[in-house]
């Protein structure tokens, strides 16, 4: 791949280009979000949150993201979303909201656009 390949991935008007950059920068978040698999991580996370961002370090521009659970700013912020996926199930987000999130519409709309689609 060309270097002027991954310079036109990198100004997709809207998109954040996951990339070794953003790894880096996302790595505390990650980390946080993947030891949600275990059911003893997500209970310290929910007795308390700020406790838990503190224990792996998160940005205060991650912490805000998580706060607000806003999806693109956690990407943003290097938020892989596979593993973003693990915090979104602690507060019951649907792929959907996520969805819905990304494209700017409510969940219900976002809904009705699937089932328009066929999706």
């Amino acid at each position: 791949m060309e270097i002027s390949e991954l310079d036109h991935h990198s100004t997709i008007p809207g998109t954040t280009f996951f990339d070794g950059t953003q790894a880096m920068k996302g790595y505390q978040l990650n980390k946080m979000c993947y030891s949600f698999n275990s059911a003893e991580a997500r209970d310290e996370y929910k007795a308390d949150n700020e406790a838990y961002f503190d224990k792996f370090e998160l940005t205060e521009t991650q912490k805000e993201a998580v706060r607000s659970l806003n999806v693109l700013k956690m990407i943003e912020a290097g938020g892989n979303i596979y593993y973003l996926a693990k915090l979104a199930g602690i507060y019951n987000l649907s792929v959907q909201d996520i969805g819905a999130q990304q494209t700017g519409v409510t969940t219900e709309e976002f809904k009705e656009k699937l089932l328009r689609h066929g999706d």
